[in-house]
């Protein structure tokens, strides 16, 4: 009978046990290394503090944040969640130098911090983060004025050899971030994408001081209802007589405005008009689609756009389009098309207008140039009508576009009552 003795969680493998607790959370996580000394040591398990999100975790303060950089937090780490006190009652600071100074030393694998609701104005820069940091997310953040600056602001009252203490510690800094760990920007700025999400104190101004970020390839505006057209404009990627100026290296950009009410738009989108070369994805939304729309054909080195949570119409979209050759992929996401306005007698030559840039491999044969028959064609469009909403943009997009693939994603059909 001893063989059939009842099993507990004792006579598990340690790589057994780590992979349960893999499923709890930070809170759980804690709880579980008291229960004895074999579990804390299990919870200790690097491998168990790769993702770390705090978000929801409701008032986590500076002093559980010490705790959990002292005790669990270390070189596993990749990816840091936090949840600030923004919208929180007790207020007081959130991040401070000292802690984000420690978690650059004990974590030097941190590749990714996404901050929510976190009171940023007592940081001066943004320096002050893990310089091992390739993206930031910020969302529903407050920002200081010169945030994303590249150098630290000058404190004007310091004795002069407390001057001298600074230069000579700050020296051998910068040498090290130009010859060591693949950093190129003197400030030691690594971040190659940012995520702006709801932080209406992001201006014109910081705009502009991301354009000495040597790294920086994705950019993401979504609700900064700050950022205006001549300030997107101004940071334009543009060919000049001393070569390339502006954010040279941004591949991605995002533009989205959601509708929040209470601030003018400033239909930010427009600055598109000035070129940017390099760009090759773009992605509008919102009240910005409209005007980004008017400036998108200018883009020359432009292959992939986004377009979502926004209604368009047919003529719209091929008027803006059209001189978009090096498109390879056009995408709508939770797109309400306006159906186009044609008398009677003229909707079958409407509808009949050539072919559509579709996702499928059926489609991308008839993208090449084969001819197809007026009954095969039909047959096809019945086929597509679940996933393309207006095939008669599918077809007149095929023969703007002939390399250019749809993709239709939760889109829609107005329908007038008339």
């Amino acid at each position: 009978m001893d063989e059939f003795k009842i099993c507990n969680l004792d006579y598990f493998p340690e790589n057994i046990l780590i992979d349960i607790l893999s499923y709890l959370g930070v809170r759980e996580l804690v709880r579980a290394g008291r229960v004895c000394k074999r579990w804390r040591r299990l919870v200790k398990d690097q491998r168990l503090w790769r993702l770390v999100d705090l978000t929801a975790w409701k008032g986590v303060t500076s002093r559980i944040l010490w705790v959990l950089l002292r005790q669990y937090l270390g070189c596993g780490l990749r990816c840091l969640r936090l949840r600030g006190l923004l919208l929180s009652a007790r207020g007081g600071i959130f991040l401070s130098e000292s802690w984000l100074k420690a978690l650059s030393t004990k974590c030097p694998r941190l590749r990714k911090l996404y901050l929510l609701h976190a009171d940023l104005r007592g940081l001066p820069s943004c320096q002050l983060l893990p310089p091992t940091l390739q993206v930031l997310e910020l969302r529903g953040c407050e920002l200081p004025p010169g945030f994303f600056s590249q150098s630290l602001p000058s404190e004007p009252a310091c004795p002069q050899g407390a001057g001298e203490t600074t230069s000579n510690v700050g020296a051998p800094q910068q040498g090290r971030n130009k010859t060591g760990k693949g950093l190129t920007s003197p400030s030691g700025i690594a971040i190659e994408r940012l995520v702006l999400n709801n932080v209406p104190s992001f201006t014109d101004q910081h705009l502009q001081s991301l354009t000495s970020w040597q790294r920086l390839s994705r950019l993401e505006l979504r609700d900064t209802f700050r950022v205006t057209a001549n300030g997107l404009r101004s940071c334009a990627a543009k060919d000049t007589g001393s070569g390339v100026e502006g954010l040279s290296r941004l591949k991605f950009l995002e533009i989205g405005i959601t509708g929040r009410q209470g601030y003018q738009l400033q239909m930010a989108s427009l600055g598109l008009g000035a070129g940017w070369l390099g760009l090759e994805e773009l992605s509008l939304g919102g009240k910005e689609v409209g005007p980004g729309l008017l400036c998108a054909s200018r883009l020359k080195d432009l292959q992939r756009l986004c377009l979502w949570a926004c209604t368009l119409s047919e003529m719209q979209i091929l008027r803006s389009c059209r001189m978009l050759r090096e498109l390879r992929l056009l995408e709508f996401s939770d797109v309400f098309f306006q159906p186009r306005q044609c008398p009677p007698g003229v909707e079958g030559e409407a509808e009949g207008g050539g072919g559509g840039g579709g996702g499928g491999e059926e489609e991308q044969q008839q993208h090449s140039g084969e001819a197809v028959s007026g009954d095969a064609a039909n047959e096809d469009d019945k086929k597509l009508d679940v996933n393309d909403p207006i095939p008669s943009l599918r077809r007149s997009l095929a023969v703007l576009l002939p390399r250019c693939a749809l993709v239709f994603t939760n889109c829609s059909v107005q329908i007038n009552s008339d």
